[in-house]
């Protein structure tokens, strides 16, 4: 009973400064709804991210020469090289952690048909590099093995591609397009995939036999880069232990020293993404919770206000037989209510403003139940923790002198 009727004093005494106690509350209500919104969009960017990079291919492991710019100084471009044709077909024998392996070579260029023409890639490939990556053939077929080992001049499209060299429609299979002077049969359109993680057009692509681009395209024997797909997302890790000691070995590479080319799983690429979404998010909520600091230090303001504007009733209350533990928690109470009252408030207008940024700016956003308690918790924290000096001192006053108090 003792602390209900504590309770009911200290919302009559909110109530008898309404507008007061809304300006007071007004910095834990930006605070929290500020929280709140930063965590769900952080929370929203880091499961878009996984679920992009996920639909490029959630086993996919890609081996890149470990040549390039390390450090901000450019390598031997030899070092570029050092991937070969041979290491796709040993790890296609002895790696058994995978079920696909690919070989990829790349060349950018102008792609023509009739008229018409498009700036676009040309990836030489291995037919197991679409269930690698993902990709599905919606027109038409994938080149096989045998047109691989002729080096034939045949292309599998993207939705890109087919919709700027056929812009009328006409079907695309059958008919002969040309990339950099050279002819190439289209045979299969795949099915359109949209943009991924970092804005690139997964549409705008051209896939050849590997063959054939090296040999016609680009002139190298060496290969750009490979990509597998491991048998789980579980069993990436040992695929990927298995391809690094397979190809240290074949380069004759010793103990001690560093390896010439890079091995990564989309595991640790989603881990690479989430913990920078993670940082950044952090950073966010760090600012958006000087907010809250803010409100606390006007919370503990009109606390302080309040003692001075009430020494008399205080005094008044001492006088009739309250204890000083009675005085502590009222104003206790009364902090904590103003804290608390604005974070419902503020935890309102978080999801509110959540849900405008999802519906207006369509930006990815995951408002967690956690993120909520937290912010009721912090609001606890920060009533009891502000208001408790003010309370401490309306406490600790003389009854006599507070009655004298004008």
């Amino acid at each position: 009973m003792r602390v209900l009727n504590l309770l009911k004093i200290s919302w009559n005494a909110i109530q008898q400064n309404k507008v007061r106690a809304l300006l007071t509350m007004l910095g834990v209500i930006i605070g929290v709804a500020s929280v709140i919104a930063m965590l769900a969009i952080g929370e929203g960017s880091k499961e878009s991210i996984k679920e992009q990079i996920s639909s490029m291919g959630s086993n996919m492991i890609t081996i890149r020469p470990g040549a390039g710019f390390q450090g901000g100084v450019r390598t031997n471009p030899s070092s570029q090289q050092t991937l070969k044709l041979e290491d796709y077909l040993a790890m296609e024998k002895d790696v058994d952690a995978i079920t696909e392996v690919s070989p990829v070579v790349n060349g950018q260029g102008q792609v023509i048909y009739g008229s018409n023409n498009w700036p676009s890639t040309l990836y030489g490939v291995a037919p197991g590099y679409i269930d690698i990556r993902v990709l599905k053939i919606a027109e038409g077929s994938m080149f096989t093995e045998a047109e691989v080992n002729s080096s034939a001049k045949v292309a599998v499209i993207g939705q890109t591609v087919v919709e700027n060299l056929f812009p009328d429609g006409e079907d695309p299979l059958g008919k002969t397009i040309r990339f950099n002077k050279i002819p190439f049969k289209v045979i299969g359109v795949l099915e359109a995939k949209g943009e991924n993680t970092f804005g690139q057009d997964q549409d705008d692509i051209i896939l050849a036999p590997y063959t054939t681009v090296q040999k016609r395209i680009l002139a190298i024997t060496y290969v750009q880069s490979i990509v597998a797909s491991a048998i789980s997302e579980d069993t990436a890790p040992d695929a990927v232990d298995q391809i690094s000691e397979l190809l240290r070995e074949r380069h004759n590479i010793g103990e001690f020293q560093e390896d010439d080319f890079n091995v990564m799983s989309m595991e640790q690429l989603i881990s690479t993404f989430s913990s920078t979404s993670e940082m950044l998010t952090v950073l966010l909520v760090a600012i958006a919770g000087i907010s809250l600091f803010i409100g606390g230090i006007g919370i503990m303001n009109i606390m302080y206000v309040s003692v001075k504007e009430r020494t008399r009733e205080i005094g008044l209350r001492m006088a009739v037989g309250a204890k000083g533990s009675d005085i502590l928690v009222q104003f206790l109470i009364e902090a904590i209510l103003i804290s608390v009252t604005g974070g419902i408030i503020g935890a309102l207008l978080g999801i509110g403003v959540t849900q405008i940024i999802e519906k207006i700016l369509m930006w990815p956003v995951i408002i967690t139940t956690y993120s909520i308690f937290v912010s009721f918790a912090v609001c606890a924290i920060t009533g009891i923790f502000f208001g408790w000096y003010p309370a401490r001192k309306a406490a600790a006053l003389d009854p006599i002198n507070a009655l004298r108090y004008e």
